[in-house]
């Protein structure tokens, strides 16, 4: 059996888990990159819808309703497809839904009632930090040295973005994110080692996991007082973006960039979601970073750029 170490882990950076093969395809490389950019503006851009939804609607209520459509949408596509509907091994699948989609996406939900949309975000996706150390944890992947270094830069990074020196502004919505973070960072892990142990399709995990998460994201919104849903225009249209483009085209995209790009420029689009976000946030909700933020974000992304282990893998 092949040895598995903490650069597997690495890989999994990705929003969704890397299940998914490279390919021999013989498809240009264009497209893959065009594939790449839309997958990249997508899901920045849901951070900034996120962010507008909450003028209508409860954190919980939406990410209840966004994740019980989405795992709808995968589940007509693997009909589509002709794949199976029997699920992995249930309980493992169902703690990855609760960490990877309930807990994962109510916090950062959450923590957007008072958190701007790019702040939360750049704190969101520094889950590669996380999930090198619960795989040390979990999974025995001693971290290297090049891991340690990323660490280091994460912590320095984030201590400039959280600006403890000023009072920790809304230490609620800093504390959710980063517990956010964390949730999807133990989701990756446990996903991993449920590939370890079994074949099955990621379509299917990632429908089945959806579905337990959203599940759970349900009954929390029936058990926490939150405002009533406006179900106007931009209530639905907030929604059926999150669903249809967020949750089922990117996915898609996400999926053809697996296949036909090498798995260290695939891991980029992690590095580049967060810092579309701030601009966007700044261009869209007019939260300008500060100077220190800025210096925050160029950190995280040297931190992030030593987890994945890009420049270690073409020097390879």
């Amino acid at each position: 059996m092949r040895r598995h170490n903490v650069a597997d882990t690495a890989r999994l950076v990705a929003p969704f888990p890397a299940g998914l093969r490279m390919s021999s395809s013989s498809s240009p490389r264009r497209g893959a990159v065009l594939a790449l950019l839309v997958t990249i503006l997508v899901w920045a851009y849901s951070w900034v819808v996120m962010k507008q939804v909450l003028a209508h609607a409860g954190p919980f209520n939406f990410a209840a309703l966004r994740y019980l459509l989405g795992a709808a949408v995968l589940f007509a596509a693997l009909l589509i497809s002709r794949q199976s509907l029997r699920p992995p091994p249930l309980l493992p699948t169902i703690l990855i839904g609760l960490c990877q989609t309930a807990a994962f996406q109510g916090l950062e939900q959450w923590a957007l009632l008072d958190g701007g949309a790019g702040h939360v975000a750049l704190l969101a996706y520094t889950m590669p930090f996380w999930a090198v150390l619960l795989a040390w944890l979990l999974l025995g992947e001693r971290p290297s040295r090049r891991h340690w270094l990323g660490l280091a830069l994460a912590a320095l990074g984030l201590l400039c973005i959280i600006e403890p020196w000023h009072g920790m502004g809304s230490v609620v919505s800093t504390t959710l994110a980063i517990a956010g973070g964390v949730a999807w960072a133990a989701g990756t892990v446990l996903s991993k080692r449920l590939f370890r142990q079994h074949t099955f399709s990621v379509l299917s995990l990632t429908a089945w996991q959806m579905l337990a998460g959203g599940v759970a994201l349900a009954v929390v919104a029936l058990a926490v007082p939150q405002r009533p849903i406006d179900w106007n225009w931009a209530f639905i249209g907030a929604l059926a973006y999150s669903v249809v483009m967020a949750s089922s085209l990117a996915w898609w995209l996400w999926s053809i960039v697996l296949q036909r790009l090498p798995t260290t420029v695939a891991s980029l689009c992690s590095l580049g979601v967060p810092i579309v976000s701030v601009l966007l946030a700044w261009l869209i909700l007019h939260e300008q970073p500060s100077m220190m933020e800025i210096v925050g974000i160029a950190l995280v992304l040297l931190g992030l750029v030593a987890v994945s282990g890009v420049g270690a893998r073409r020097r390879a």
